[in-house]
C-alpha cells in the first residue's frame, strides 16, 4: 500500500523498529540492505556537469542537466554548431540531442509560450525569470538488456545538485515517439529536474539506432559511430544478420538502413511498461551510491520516496505500462499526456459524446494507424478538412501532391472501397470512414498535415514488422527504409555528416532524417512512399498496393476483397499471425492498482484520436477498476498532438499547447502525493485559440489556456453513464 509521504516516514520508522524486534527475539544479527544495480542493468557513465564552463581555449565547453549548456537562449535559437561536422564529440551529440528532443515535442517560439508560460527560464512555481536555466548536477547512463545484446534499453538518471534528501522525489520519463533516451527531457525531465526531483529518462527499447547496411557501421551508446566490431559491448543496435547474408542483401536492394524499434526483433512496445520501471529502479541504486553511508547503505526506498511516472505519447503509454505492472509498489503516481493505450477491447464499456453514443472507439495503434494510412490522403482532399494554410500540397512542397492525393481517391473507387463519382464525394466518403474508425470532426483538418509529414506511412511501416520480429532482410510488403534522393525519392547512400549527426538529430523514425520508408515494387524501381507508384493503378498514389498490404498483416484479410491470407498470399498469413500475436502482447489491461493518475488529451489529436485512446482507456480502467479507479481524465479543446506543429502557418491561429497542461497535471499528482491535495475531476478544459492571421496570431496569454479546476462547472464535467465515459461537448 502506498502512503503520503508524511506517513512514509512513519511505517519506515515503525517497520525499522519491528525488524530488529524479530531479530532480537530470534537470536539474529544485523541484516543491513545493500544496495545493487537491478538485476540485468550495466552503468556505461557517471558524468558530472556542472553547468559552468571546463576547459579553456578550442575544448572549453558548458553542459548541464536540462539544456546542454546553451541555455534558454539557446533552446530558443538555431541548433548549435560542431567544431567538425563530420566528426562531431559525444559531448556535442549530447548537447544537441538535448536541444533537437526538447523542440520536438514542444513549441519553441515566444509567441507560442516558450519564456512565459514554459520554459527553462520559468520556475517550478511558474515566475518568468531572466535566468537561461542551466541546472547543475550528474547524469548516470546505464544499459538494461535481457542476455541477448539486442534489447539495449538506455536509461539516463539525472540528479539535480539541488536534490533535497529530506523531501526525496522520482520522476520516470519515458521517451515519447520512437525518441531516443533524452525524449522526455522537455516534460518529465524539466518539470522533475525544476522541482529538485531525480530523473529517470529512458528511451524504452526504441531511439536513434540506425544501422548502415552497407559499411556495417552502428551508434555507440554515446551516439558517436564506429563498426560493429569496434563499438564492441557499447554498441546500440545492429541488424541480427550474418556478413554473408548482408552482403546478399546489399546487392539486391543498396543503401539501405535497418531501425533499432523496427528490426531489433524484440518488439519493444511489450516491454515499455517494464523498462520504465527498470529506469526506476536504477534511480534508487544512484541514489543510494551518491548518498548512501556506510551506517545507512539505502537511505532511499519506494517507501520514503515520492516516485510519479510522467510522459507524453508513446511515454504516456509506458508511464501507464508500468503503473500496471508495478507489483512491487515503485511507482506512487502517473501523469500520461496523449498517451497510445492500446486498448485489449471494445467491449463491455462504452463512450458517450454530448449525450450520444459513440460508435467506433476502443482499437489498437496498428489498426487505425494502416486503415488511416489508406484513406487520409484522399480524406485530406474534402472540403471539410481543408487547411489550406499547411495542407498537404503545399506543407512539404512536392510536385503534384493534389494529383497524387486524386490518384489515391480514385485507386480506392476502382477497388471498391469508396463510393462517389468524383473525387469531391469520394473524399467525403473516405472523411466519413475515418470518423466512424475513432477520429472526429475535429480531426478533419489535421488529416492532411499529418500525412504530408508521414505518419500514416511511417508508423504503418514500422509497426506491423516490430510486431512481427521480421529481420531486416525480410522487406515485409516489399519495404525498407533508406535515405533517398529529395527530388526523385531514389535510395542513396547517407551523407557522411547526416549520418555523423543522426543522434542528435533523428527521432527513432523513417522521417527522412536520414531514413526514410521505400516501397521497393514501385513501378520503374524503389521510391519513397511520397513518389511510389502502385503496380495495380499504374500511377504514383503513395503507393497504395504498399497501404494496402500493411492493413492486411494487421487484419489477416485482403482488404479488398475481404478474402483471409493464405501461404501463397501477399502478404502471407504466417506474417500476419506473427503481426497480431504481436499486437496482442502489447495491449494494455486497464488496471492500475489503485494508483492515483491523471491523463490529459488534446481534443483535436489526430495521430493519437480520443476514442481509441484516452477516453476508450478512461472508460475501461473504471469498468476494470470500478470503485478503486483513481484515475482523472482531462480533455482539452483545440489540443492537437504536436506542440511542436504550432509556429506553423494556421497551427498558430487555431491550437493551443498541450505542454502547459502536461505541467499542471504533474504540479496536482506531486501535491497531491506530497500534501494529500485532492485530485481535480475528470473534465473538459475550454482553451481559446490565438486567432489573428495564419503564420502572425498574437502572442499566447496565460487567458488562452486556463487552467484545470478542482471542482468544474456540470457542462465541463467528465463522468460515466452506467459503463460508458460520458464527455460533453
Amino acid at each position: 500500500m502506498k502512503v503520503h509521504l508524511q506517513d512514509k516516514r512513519a511505517l519506515k520508522v515503525a517497520m525499522t523498529a519491528l525488524a530488529g524486534a524479530v531479530l532480537a527475539a530470534c537470536g539474529g544479527g544485523s541484516s543491513a540492505p545493500t544496495n545493487q544495480l537491478p538485476t540485468g542493468v550495466t552503468q556505461v557513465s557517471a558524468t558530472v556537469y556542472p553547468a559552468t564552463t571546463v576547459g579553456t581555449g578550442a575544448t572549453a565547453a558548458t553542459q548541464d542537466l536540462l539544456t546542454g549548456g546553451i541555455g534558454k537562449t539557446g533552446l530558443g535559437g538555431a541548433a548549435p554548431a560542431y567544431a567538425d561536422s563530420a566528426n562531431p564529440t559525444a559531448a556535442e551529440l549530447r548537447r544537441n540531442a538535448l536541444y533537437s528532443n526538447y523542440r520536438g515535442i514542444l513549441d519553441p517560439s515566444v509567441g507560442g509560450g516558450y519564456g512565459t508560460l514554459y520554459g527553462p527560464n520559468v520556475t517550478a512555481a511558474g515566475a518568468v525569470t531572466t535566468s537561461e536555466g542551466l541546472i547543475p548536477g550528474r547524469e548516470y547512463v546505464a544499459v538494461l538488456d535481457d542476455g541477448s545484446g539486442r534489447k539495449r534499453t538506455v536509461i539516463a538518471v539525472q540528479v539535480p545538485d539541488s536534490f533535497n534528501q529530506a523531501s526525496p522525489c522520482v520522476v520516470l520519463g519515458a521517451s515519447s515517439g520512437s525518441r531516443g533516451v533524452y525524449g522526455a527531457i522537455g516534460t518529465a525531465g524539466e518539470w522533475g529536474l525544476k522541482k529538485g526531483c531525480a530523473v529517470a529518462l529512458t528511451d524504452a527499447g526504441k531511439g536513434v539506432g540506425l544501422y548502415d547496411m552497407m559499411d556495417d557501421t552502428v551508434h555507440k551508446i554515446d551516439g558517436t559511430r564506429a563498426t560493429r566490431t569496434a563499438a564492441g559491448t557499447l554498441n546500440f543496435f545492429a541488424a541480427n544478420i550474418t556478413d554473408a547474408a548482408r552482403a546478399a542483401y546489399n546487392a539486391l536492394f543498396p543503401n539501405r538502413l535497418a531501425l533499432k524499434q523496427v528490426h531489433s526483433q524484440q518488439n519493444p512496445e511489450k516491454d515499455w511498461g517494464n523498462d520504465t520501471l527498470a529506469a526506476g529502479r536504477y534511480a534508487m541504486f544512484v541514489l543510494n551510491d551518491r548518498y548512501g553511508t556506510v551506517a545507512n547503505p539505502v537511505p532511499f526506498t519506494p517507501e520514503n520516496t515520492i516516485v510519479i511516472a510522467g510522459s507524453a505519447s508513446n511515454g504516456g503509454a509506458a508511464s501507464l505500462g508500468a503503473a500496471e505492472k508495478d507489483s512491487g509498489g515503485l511507482i506512487d503516481g502517473v501523469v500520461a499526456s496523449e498517451p497510445v493505450t492500446e486498448m485489449p477491447t471494445a467491449s463491455g464499456y462504452g463512450i458517450q459524446f454530448g449525450g450520444a453514443a459513440v460508435t467506433g472507439y476502443g482499437k489498437t495503434l496498428a489498426d487505425y494507424t494502416t486503415y488511416g494510412n489508406i484513406y487520409q490522403p484522399c480524406a485530406a482532399l474534402a472540403a471539410g478538412a481543408a487547411m489550406a494554410e499547411t495542407s498537404i500540397f503545399n506543407y512539404i512542397q512536392l510536385v503534384s501532391m493534389t494529383a497524387r492525393a486524386t490518384a489515391r481517391c480514385d485507386g480506392l473507387a476502382a477497388k471498391g472501397l469508396v463510393s462517389g463519382a468524383d473525387t469531391a464525394a469520394r473524399s467525403l466518403d473516405a472523411l466519413n470512414k475515418l470518423r466512424a474508425f475513432g477520429w472526429t470532426p475535429d480531426n478533419d483538418q489535421m488529416h492532411n498535415a499529418h500525412y504530408a509529414l508521414g505518419n500514416g506511412p511511417i508508423l504503418s511501416a514500422m509497426y506491423p514488422v516490430s510486431y512481427g520480429r521480421f529481420p531486416v532482410e525480410a522487406n515485409v510488403c516489399n519495404t525498407s527504409f533508406a535515405a533517398v534522393n529529395a527530388a526523385t525519392g531514389v535510395p542513396v547512400a547517407v551523407a557522411p555528416a547526416a549520418l555523423a549527426q543522426s543522434f542528435a538529430t533523428a527521432n527513432g523514425t523513417a522521417n527522412g532524417t536520414p531514413a526514410t520508408v521505400v516501397y521497393n515494387d514501385s513501378v520503374g524501381g524503389a521510391k519513397a512512399w511520397q513518389f511510389a507508384i502502385s503496380p495495380s493503378t499504374g500511377v504514383a498514389d503513395f503507393g497504395l498496393d504498399n497501404a494496402l498490404c500493411q492493413r492486411a498483416l494487421v487484419t489477416g484479410t485482403d482488404p479488398v476483397s475481404g478474402t483471409a491470407l493464405t501461404a501463397t498470399t501477399m502478404p502471407t498469413k504466417a506474417q500476419s499471425d506473427a503481426v497480431r500475436a504481436g499486437i496482442a502482447e502489447v495491449v494494455l489491461n486497464g488496471n492500475l492498482r489503485g494508483k492515483p493518475t491523471i491523463i490529459v488529451s488534446g481534443r483535436s489529436d489526430a495521430l493519437v484520436p480520443v476514442n481509441n485512446n484516452a477516453r476508450a482507456y478512461a472508460a475501461y480502467n473504471k469498468v476494470v477498476e470500478g470503485a478503486d479507479s483513481k484515475l482523472r481524465y482531462i480533455e482539452v479543446t483545440n489540443g492537437q498532438h504536436f506542440d511542436a506543429f504550432l509556429p506553423f502557418s494556421g497551427f498558430d491561429t487555431r491550437f493551443v499547447p498541450l505542454h502547459p497542461y502536461f505541467n499542471q497535471a504533474m504540479d496536482a499528482m506531486y501535491a497531491h502525493l506530497k500534501s494529500g491535495t485532492a485530485l481535480p475531476a475528470s473534465q473538459v478544459v475550454r482553451t481559446t485559440p490565438r486567432g489573428g492571421n495564419p503564420g502572425a496570431a498574437p502572442a499566447i496569454t496565460a487567458s488562452n489556456v486556463p487552467p484545470f479546476v478542482a471542482a468544474p462547472v456540470v457542462a465541463n464535467q467528465i463522468g460515466f453513464a452506467g459503463t460508458s465515459l460520458s464527455v460533453p461537448n
